[in-house]
């Protein structure tokens, strides 16, 4: 088959060219001018430089002039958007998020494909307002989510159930927090790891969430291509307290000294100062107030109808851990010598018990 990946140069978008390719078959990987193309050549695949706004510059991804393929070997995944925790909306949020999705969507089941993967997120699930495990919806209400970013992937995936709805081959992916190796554009998790590593984070809040691997996202996406699966799936991972999370990276990096705890109410109390002040330096974002509500979310993502259907089955939360600091430490992001030696350690068992 002939993958199509839009956001191929992302965390999710990169991870998915490297299994795909792994797999044998052909990439076209879509993504802004401009960007280092280096992790793409790297991997093989063929390189289409576009705006997923402008409609003229994704209309070449779909020529199989001079090919053996046909439209019904093509698989169109979807990774491009932006991905904000910010207080404020940012100015091309909507156009990304909701409009790039319309006129990726249009020309990809116009021109026929075999299937069109959708990468939504759980933040598009309406929240409970008491803890229970949530499953899969259509109920795609931007009214019923927080936040600029959640908005606009509810939208988006309304939009594109409506087309399943229809009777297109239209598959709709809600991944949950995405951590993990490959980060070449450090989101908000990899930095958070990369900071303790590196001991310029010394403190936390208390709070969960769900987190994820990108390699087992990757795979599952890949695994609903293959079985042409359809209808919406959840890939999560497991429900993660921040004290196993901090405990866990305490233990990868030896560090001796635990993570000081700062009451959730006092760091949301002065979130939007922090906030300024990272923006205007030119820092990525970590504290704000949308990442720290996030935290003290209700329900339990479950990945129940992605394991039965296509056999999903997310690695140990300590395996992502260990495997994204060996993969900092190699991109030469860990500083602190003895962390770094620490890391290899450890990583070098864990392949040795193999």
């Amino acid at each position: 088959m002939l993958y199509i990946i839009t956001g191929a140069k992302g965390h999710l978008g990169n991870n998915l060219v490297r299994l795909i390719k792994s797999r044998g078959h052909d990439v076209r990987a879509f993504d802004l001018k401009g960007k280092n193309d280096t992790i793409l050549e790297n991997l093989g695949c063929v390189i289409y430089h576009g705006d997923i706004t402008d409609i003229k510059t994704i209309e070449p991804l779909f020529d199989l002039t001079g090919t053996n393929y046909h439209m019904n070997d093509v698989v169109l995944i979807h990774a491009a958007g932006i991905v904000s925790i910010a207080t404020k909306k940012p100015a091309q949020l909507d156009k990304v998020n909701i409009l790039g999705t319309k006129n990726i969507l249009d020309l990809a089941l116009e021109k026929g494909v075999r299937q069109f993967i959708y990468i939504s997120s759980v933040h598009a699930i309406p929240e409970p307002n008491i803890d229970m495990i949530i499953t899969e919806t259509n109920d795609f209400d931007p009214d019923k989510v927080k936040g600029h970013y959640a908005k606009s992937k509810s939208i988006a995936s309304l939009m594109v159930y409506e087309k399943y709805e229809a009777g297109y081959p239209v598959t709709i992916i809600h991944p949950s927090g995405i951590i993990g190796p490959f980060d070449f554009g450090k989101g908000h998790m990899t930095q958070v790891i990369e900071k303790y590593l590196n001991k310029k984070l010394s403190s936390r809040i208390n709070g969960k969430y769900d987190f994820v691997d990108v390699r087992d996202v990757a795979e599952g996406i890949y695994l609903a291509s293959i079985g042409k699966h359809l209808g919406c799936f959840i890939l999560s991972g497991e429900n993660i307290d921040l004290k196993r999370m901090f405990g866990t990276l305490k233990e990868v990096s030896g560090r001796k000294r635990s993570t000081m705890v700062f009451a959730r109410w006092f760091v949301r109390l002065f979130a939007p100062m922090i906030e300024f002040f990272d923006k205007r330096n030119k820092k990525p974002l970590i504290f704000t107030r949308y990442s720290i509500d996030t935290l003290n979310s209700h329900g339990t993502f479950s990945h129940e109808k992605a394991s039965k259907t296509f056999g999903y089955n997310p690695r140990p939360f300590e395996v992502t851990i260990l495997d994204t600091a060996n993969w900092l430490a190699d991109q030469k992001r860990i500083t602190n010598k003895n962390i770094m030696q620490h890391i290899k350690t450890l990583f070098k068992k864990k392949e040795n018990s193999k």
